[in-house]
């Protein structure tokens, strides 16, 4: 796998990502270190908020993501037309999305469909589902 950024818009996830097994995958997340990278990644997610794509939305946004080491919780709060973001479980979760940490990447890099991926059982989601079908328009994808 090349050293490229992690943290790099979307496409270069994509580029670091692509054709690249789980494995590989999860072997250059835990040398980049899980959370530094998960961290780096819901810190753009919150960049990359559209305040009027979520107009009038309130939702907290749980992904627990399964690495290597365990479980990783993070939550997008979408309150007011802003958007956060922190590790952990602290708030009650409108909608979690459950998947591996390979998974999770190629589904933010848009790698990897979100409903087809929920089909097949790679996502599982607990609470709205509405809204996991919508929150994505949220963000700015390129």
């Amino acid at each position: 796998m090349t050293d490229q950024n992690i943290s790099s818009p979307a496409a270069d996830l994509r580029a670091t990502i692509a054709g690249k097994s789980d494995a590989e995958i999860t072997a250059f997340v835990e040398q980049a270190g899980v959370e530094t990278v998960l961290n780096e990644i819901f810190t753009q997610m919150s960049a990359r908020f559209l305040p009027d794509k979520a107009q009038g939305k309130n939702a907290v946004v749980q992904y627990d993501i399964t690495a290597g080491d365990g479980m990783h919780s993070h939550q997008v709060i979408v309150a007011d037309g802003t958007c956060t973001t922190a590790a952990g479980s602290e708030r009650p979760a409108t909608v979690t999305l459950s998947l591996s940490l390979p998974n999770f990447l190629r589904l933010i890099a848009g790698e990897l469909n979100g409903m087809q991926a929920f089909m097949s059982g790679a996502l599982k989601l607990k609470g709205d589902m509405m809204l996991a079908q919508t929150m994505q328009t949220w963000f700015d994808q390129s």
